[in-house]
């Protein structure tokens, strides 16, 4: 049974059917809403690190500690969880994801199964056949270095899209890579985006063509967003009705999947206006599955006018926050769009800058104006060091701005020089353990074996140079599990059973920390959620086994048995 098929409707009553003991006689302490009885309670907190069972009321946590004393929280209304000695910890915070490709990804082709070329072929003939002629076919997911072997004729290890067409030749196909970062299409979507051997590359982004100069398919970064366009005039004689309807599918789908895996905050790394205009509505309706903290994607003559008027603080059981601002300056690794201080070594070229220096420097300076943080995706180690100048400039322009807690967003390959300038600007390292092992198997491709030992994913570096990580996946480009990235974060276990550096583990604690307390301060959210503490929010999520004691080898089989938002469960399992 899939995960997506245990979630539950969001009463608690349905929830705790079959969970619930007998409630005690009021103590002395004021009557709770819900306790949570008979567990290991790891708060992230070290005025209390450690306790047997807590209590919510309202929206809050009550209070946390011994079971005795627990039990004078509990009264004849009171719904009591037997926890039967499993672990409680804070609810999970995805520091880098997108909620909304998470969401719309459900509702289009699913490529990450694909162990060949052939099979993406299969998927997309089937279909075709399905849709009516001229509909378009849309995946995500799929990346060549997972194949199980490199498909002749090819371009960079990627095929020429002449199967791809064959299998549908009245419908136009866009299939997006699992990076996000490249997407290849047929020949029809090709014709309708206006894409020849004549068209030229966009700034930033390529259009991959084989020797006779002819397009294959392939769109790296900036180009995508031809193909991106002509699906777009496809869709402008929809009514408001079914794109309100599919926006608020793609929200509940997305929320859903959050939920199953212990998700109850999401830090979502890039929206437009539109989009943060139709999340706070459902805010206000309370049909927001998980809290989201949106960073703003605009040009920044639409930012320095707009942003005081979406500037969002949290208060009480609030689950929308804005005030903060994404920015991309270079491509990923596996597409070649990484942005290096020396060329690839399968690739005779050191990337794309995909948003100027100057463009985001521009960025910065509206940041400080009007008070919102800054969060610049760079993946290449040139990337990092331009993106820490940028910052180093900007700060030391404005003195006067303290507690910035400006990010670089997965800082995934970085110059030894360029570590410990982290800790000295106070920039936050907004990684994912995940891509690390998802990586590994092929970085070397990349960059040579000794330049990856000494700049790929260098967790122990950052950590020792005082650096804070926020963890997280990239949803959709990895799945949003967070055990399976706190797994990857404390083992660098890849999934050809090898280690990568494993010197650079992060220790159980460090990776807890790192989806809890430490995204909640990456978020200007630290006094709201991040552990169990009395008077922080009541998000809370229960698993199935100690991820802190069990052997290393039993952490991925470790499931979420209770999701727990602000006091509501919204997520269970029947064997709960």
């Amino acid at each position: 049974m899939s995960k997506l098929s245990l979630v539950v409707p969001l009463t608690r009553s349905a929830f705790l059917a079959g969970v619930l003991i007998a409630a005690c006689e009021p103590g002395p302490a004021e009557q709770a809403d819900l306790v949570l009885m008979g567990g290991k309670v790891v708060t992230v907190d070290d005025a209390l690190p450690e306790a047997e069972a807590l209590a919510v009321t309202g929206y809050t946590i009550t209070a946390v500690g011994t079971n005795e004393e627990i039990a004078g929280y509990v009264g004849p209304s009171t719904e009591v969880i037997e926890l039967d000695g499993r672990l409680v910890i804070p609810g999970f915070i995805e520091g880098h994801g997108h909620y909304m490709s998470l969401g719309r990804a459900k509702m289009i082709l699913d490529l990450t199964t694909a162990t060949s070329w052939d099979d993406i072929v299969q998927m997309v003939g089937d279909a075709a056949s399905r849709a009516a002629p001229g509909e378009w076919v849309t995946g995500r997911g799929w990346h060549q270095e997972k194949w199980t072997s490199t498909p002749e004729p090819n371009v960079d290890g990627v095929p020429l899209h002449t199967d791809l067409s064959a299998a549908s030749p009245e419908n136009p196909v866009n299939l997006g890579h699992a990076s996000g970062h490249a997407s290849f299409a047929n020949a029809l979507a090709m014709q309708l985006a206006g894409i020849d051997e004549n068209t030229a590359d966009p700034p930033g982004g390529t259009i991959v063509r084989d020797a006779s100069g002819a397009p294959t398919g392939l769109m790296r970064e900036t180009a995508q967003r031809l193909v991106g366009d002509a699906i777009a005039r496809a869709g402008e004689g929809r009514s408001a009705e079914d794109v309100d309807a599919e926006f608020r599918r793609a929200v509940e789908l997305a929320g859903a999947e959050a939920l199953a895996y212990g998700v109850t905050s999401f830090q979502d790394a890039g929206s437009d206006f539109a989009t943060i205009d139709r999340l706070r509505a459902l805010a206000a309706e309370g049909a927001l599955p998980v809290r989201l903290y949106v960073m703003v994607r605009e040009s920044n003559e639409v930012m320095d006018e707009k942003l005081p008027d979406y500037r969002t603080i949290p208060e009480g059981n609030d689950f929308l926050s804005v005030r903060s601002i994404k920015r991309q300056i270079d491509g990923a690794l596996g597409s070649h769009g990484a942005w290096l201080l020396e060329n690839y070594v399968d690739m005779d070229n050191p990337g794309l800058v995909l948003e100027t220096v100057e463009d985001i420097t521009g960025t910065a300076e509206v940041a400080i104006r009007h008070g919102f943080q800054v969060n610049t995706h760079a993946i290449g180690d040139r990337a990092n060091r331009e993106v820490l100048d940028i910052y180093e400039q900007v700060f030391a322009a404005n003195p006067d701005a303290t507690d910035l807690r400006w990010r670089i967003e997965h800082a995934q390959h970085l110059n030894p020089a360029d570590v410990g300038r982290f800790a000295e600007l106070d920039v936050i390292a907004s990684m994912q353990g995940v891509h690390a092992t998802s990586d590994g198997p092929w970085l070397a491709d990349r960059l040579g074996r000794a330049r990856m030992i000494a700049t790929s994913y260098v967790w122990r570096d950052i950590l020792d140079a005082g650096v804070m990580i926020a963890n997280g996946t990239d949803v959709p480009v990895e799945h949003i599990s967070p055990i399976a990235s706190f797994f990857s974060s404390v083992s660098r276990r890849m999934n050809n059973g090898e280690v990568l550096s494993g010197e650079h583990r992060m220790t159980r604690e460090e990776a807890l920390e790192s989806y809890t307390i430490n995204n909640a301060y990456a978020a200007f959210e630290e006094h709201l959620k991040g552990s169990l503490t009395p008077g922080k929010l009541a998000d809370i999520v229960v698993l199935s086994q100690d991820i802190l004691t069990i052997p290393e080898d039993d952490i991925p089989a470790t499931e979420v048995v209770y999701t727990i938002v602000g006091g509501e469960v919204r997520y269970a399992t029947p064997e709960g």
